[in-house]
């Protein structure tokens, strides 16, 4: 198996649409999996969708390196290429003065040979520079080759790659003409999820002028010849030995929530629970034992899901008859009384607020603050998720205001949460909260509330 890290020099070099494009045009004929370097769903619903196999995230702040390299041994079965992209620019991270999260920690955990996109938007030796400065920076960041993005005219192009492959050893492997037609349909949490734009025809016409440009301007085989060959360090490990199932967990899932991780599937599977998809925006809730609603964009789909009157009122008695359910950041919204949103956020008809589950007496607002970063924290023993220490991550842009009498099951001692810290809101036995939990990570959470589910 071949494998090699696609990493940015910052935030916005174009490393998201190099690493789908590079995906897309190898998964023709080859069998590729992806891995996207942070706690991030939209990013891997795309590389997902161009390869047809699920992206997997890889964690270096959340996850231990066992972690690491077991998802990465995990997802690599039958792969005859592994592409993992990078987060932000190499070497950022949780913390000013080691690596820990970063890309370049994940690219020495795993030996990866790494290649370097460059926004090269106005320079021309400087790139040299970036790059010499890079390598510099941590040498056991095996730095392979170079992709520069944002390149005008052939002046500008011939002048980069001499100075880098010059002063920095290493070629370049693509140079990429700056073209505003390449960049893909962004809104206010980032990229628009892959799952919920691959019905619309201007949606998948960019996606093919992004594969279409990058094929014809950066070197495939030159690419591969950089890539490592060998087998993936570490070994899946337990945490994917599947069991007969003894339980049924209904998992929203639909164009409104479908930020998941792919190892929750696996996990939920070695915890002998049966997955059933149903959608909050078309259907009647379907008969389980527990209920999970993940993240996404509620607060696109006000009308629809105020309408699914079954779904909401369904929602509610199973909460109020003690069935588990669990909910992330949109799942938390969708079990508020309501949501109030901002004119920006109006439907056509200038509606503001829609009416939602009700499970949990208050309100959400919506735009808020912007909330992006990871989280620290424990569970409280009378959690759905039991008892445990763990790490997460959040990104939302609203606020959940519920009653004073809310009671909270997780502290947080980094991040925000519903409110001062405070997160995991619970009712009966359901929980729901801005944190984003990894399931392999936190495995003994999710096993926990199979349990509930189960008795």
């Amino acid at each position: 198996m071949k494998s090699f890290l696609i990493a940015g020099d910052r935030s916005g070099s174009g490393k998201t649409s190099v690493t789908l494009a590079l995906s897309a045009l190898l998964s023709a004929d080859r069998t590729v999996q992806t891995f996207k370097v942070g706690m991030d769903y939209i990013d891997p619903s795309y590389l997902t969708g161009v390869t047809g196999r699920p992206c997997r995230n890889l964690d270096g702040y959340v996850m231990s390196p066992e972690e690491v390299r077991a998802v990465y041994a995990h997802g690599c079965r039958g792969a005859d290429i592994a592409v993992v992209e990078g987060v932000r620019g190499l070497f950022e991270g949780a913390e000013a003065l080691t690596d820990l999260g970063s890309t370049a920690a994940i690219a020495k955990q795993l030996d990866l040979p790494v290649v370097l996109v460059i926004n090269a938007r106005s320079i021309t030796r400087s790139a040299a520079a970036i790059v010499k400065g890079f390598q510099a920076f941590d040498p056991d960041v095996d730095i392979q080759g170079v992709i520069l993005n944002n390149v005008t005219g052939t002046r500008h192009q011939e002048k980069a790659v001499r100075a880098i492959e010059h002063y920095c050893g290493i070629p370049v492997i693509g140079t990429i003409p700056r073209t505003p037609e390449m960049e893909l349909a962004m809104r206010h949490l980032g990229l628009v999820p892959y799952r919920e734009g691959q019905g619309h025809g201007e949606f998948l016409d960019r996606i093919e002028t992004v594969k279409r440009m990058i094929g014809e301007h950066v070197d495939l085989d030159g690419l591969l010849a950089l890539a490592r060959e060998g087998e993936p360090p570490g070994e899946a490990g337990g945490v994917y030995a599947a069991r007969d199932p003894d339980v049924r967990v209904g998992v929203a899932l639909d164009e409104a929530f479908n930020f998941y991780y792919a190892d929750l599937f696996d996990v939920l599977a070695s915890c002998g629970a049966e997955v059933v998809p149903f959608s909050p925006v078309h259907d009647r809730l379907p008969e389980a034992d527990g209920y999970i609603l993940g993240g996404g964009y509620p607060e696109l789909f006000g009308p629809e899901l105020e309408a699914n009157t079954a779904m909401r009122e369904g929602l509610c008695e199973v909460s109020r008859n003690g069935v588990p359910i669990y909910a992330e950041c949109g799942g938390l919204i969708y079990l508020t009384d309501r949501m109030v949103l901002a004119p920006g956020f109006m439907d056509a008809e200038g509606k503001r607020a829609y009416d939602l589950a009700g499970v949990f007496p208050g309100e959400t607002r919506m735009p808020a603050r912007r909330m992006l970063g990871y989280v620290v924290g424990t569970s409280a023993a009378e959690s759905p998720m039991g008892p445990s220490a763990f790490r997460g991550h959040e990104f939302h842009y609203s606020s959940v205001s519920l009653a004073p009498e809310t009671r909270y099951a997780y502290r947080l001692t980094r991040g925000s949460g519903i409110r001062d810290g405070l997160d995991g809101a619970v009712r009966d036995r359901t929980i729901a909260s801005y944190t984003h939990l990894h399931p392999v990570t936190s495995r003994g959470m999710l096993a926990h509330f199979v349990d509930c589910c189960r008795s």
